[in-house]
């Protein structure tokens, strides 16, 4: 199959715009339980179908998607790199005050919103990435591959040293934070930013400790194929495409085995922190096979370039509808609107999101008829490159350098 430069970036977009889907998934258990990650039954999750939910849940999308939208965050640092040189602007203030725009949109996001925001994670950690663009990228390889391991090997330590007392009085502890926080929730739209704020001071660490040393891993690949060129041409590598979707699924099936399985044996705090040292070494390999798997279906026929189409515009505008889906799950569970946080199962809430990433694929649709950018999109741009750029879609403008604001 013969691709077209721009049919090429349109893969890259919906690549995004899947991963869009599956963080919402995962962010979304979030907003419907203050249950949610601590190690102990949700009394709304308590039925077959709802543990099954919660399964499938974590089997599929915990731990992958994150991944996925990592790498092509490092993948769209090149794209900015070129854009920069095609501009003939200096390319480190340019990214400077990029990751200076994301930072603070992520804190905005954090305090009202959604207290386990990824972009401040991504501001900081795409700093990293410019210090160390210059390197080779061998040594950014094995710098990926040992922040892999030794995270891991960090929480696989720290589940050897759970004691039976240390996970029974984390239990209690945890129902009372979960109460606490499902009363704050449900309180008043000030009480959700004190909780917010709370939240945030006692999970900085984990994000710390867990997502930002795989994140810049992933960074890392995905600056790598860039500057490889291997997602501009897609239809040149569906033999690597097809190993990595088979060693993928091998190596990264049996890690998301063992880290969903203890959501089926409830309140079980060491097998918690053995599945997640387990998952931590092989999600980067099962994120891999999505990704290899959505680009050969995308590349396979008419229904491929259908979902293409219908993908691409919301990978193109992600912080966006990033944003976007945190506004509508706050409006929905928390005390800016409906309050059904701690009032549906982990089913209902699958439902939730796929009606929420429903909307946002129409939504989606329509805005990028009619303009260039996503309002958030176009907001970093503006701050990026000092400079106000048009919003409204010019007829034949090129729009090669959308993506890269994501």
């Amino acid at each position: 199959m013969n691709t077209t430069p721009n049919e090429r970036q349109q893969m890259v977009d919906a690549l995004r715009g899947f991963a869009l889907l599956g963080i919402l998934v995962v962010n979304i258990a979030s907003f419907a339980s203050t249950y949610y990650g601590l190690g102990v039954p949700d009394p709304m999750a308590l039925s077959l179908a709802d543990r099954c939910a919660s399964f499938v849940r974590a089997f599929v999308f915990e731990t992958k998607f994150y991944l996925l939208f990592s790498f092509l965050f490092g993948y769209s640092f090149t794209l900015q790199m070129r854009s920069a040189e095609r501009d003939g602007k200096a390319f480190v203030p340019r990214m400077v005050r990029r990751h200076v725009g994301l930072w603070v949109i992520g804190v905005v996001h954090a305090v009202l919103l959604y207290y386990g925001d990824i972009l401040t994670t991504y501001a900081v950690l795409g700093a990293v990435l410019l210090m160390l663009r210059r390197r080779g990228d061998v040594f950014l390889a094995c710098v990926g591959i040992a922040l892999v391991l030794l995270t891991s090997l960090l929480w696989a330590a720290v589940g050897q040293m759970y004691t039976h007392m240390d996970m029974l009085m984390a239990t209690q502890a945890a129902y009372a934070e979960a109460a606490a926080a499902l009363a704050a929730y449900r309180a008043t739209p000030a009480m959700v930013v004190v909780q917010h704020l709370r939240d945030l001071s006692q999970t900085w660490w984990i994000t710390g400790l867990v997502q930002a040393p795989e994140a810049l891993a992933m960074f890392f690949a995905g600056f790598i194929a860039g500057k490889r060129g291997l997602l501009a041409h897609v239809e040149a590598h569906r033999t690597l495409l097809w190993r990595m979707f088979w060693w993928g699924l091998a190596v990264g099936l049996p890690g998301a085995l063992a880290y969903a399985w203890p959501t089926l044996r409830l309140n079980d705090p060491v097998r918690d922190i053995q599945g997640l040292a387990v998952t931590l070494l092989t999600a980067p390999f099962l994120a891999a096979a999505y990704a290899a798997g959505m680009l050969l279906v995308f590349q396979s026929g008419r229904g491929g370039r259908v979902l293409v189409q219908l993908l691409a515009p919301a990978g193109r505008m992600a912080l966006s509808n990033y944003l976007l889906q945190s506004l509508v799950c706050a409006w929905i569970f928390l005390a800016y609107g409906l309050r059904w946080i701690g009032t549906v199962g982990p089913l209902a809430t699958f439902a939730v999101a796929f009606a929420i990433f429903a909307g946002n694929l129409a939504l989606s649709r329509w805005w990028m008829q009619r303009f260039a950018y996503g309002p958030a999109e176009w907001l970093l741009r503006a701050f990026t490159n000092l400079q106000r750029p048009p919003l409204r879609r010019r007829r034949h403008a090129d729009q090669r350098d959308s993506s890269a604001e994501n």
